[in-house]
């Protein structure tokens, strides 16, 4: 099942805006090499392509972060060793 934030980020029709960043040249020669191997039209897309791997990798590491302090706080509460086991894989497909 797909969660909220990630049905929302897969929507075509989702609100943009308009950001400048300033990257060194270099940096954006190589992403005009880059693109073309990637299958990407040009560098901007790229870029987002790389920004949104980035992100999601993070939100993933944070959320398995939130998850281990649960079972810790569960474990402090008694909640059986083996339950706790059991439920993980569970977890991590949500």
């Amino acid at each position: 099942m797909l969660s909220e934030r990630l049905k929302t980020r897969l929507a075509k029709d989702r609100p943009m805006t308009s950001i400048t960043l300033r990257i060194p040249v270099d940096v954006v020669d190589a992403m005009k090499e880059i693109a073309p191997l990637r299958g990407f039209a040009g560098y901007q897309t790229l870029l987002k392509s790389c920004l949104n791997e980035g992100l999601r990798r993070d939100e993933a590491q944070f959320a398995q972060g939130s998850t281990a302090r649960l079972i810790e706080a569960l474990k402090k509460r008694g909640v059986p060793e083996a339950l706790l086991r059991d439920a993980e894989p569970e977890s991590a497909a949500a």
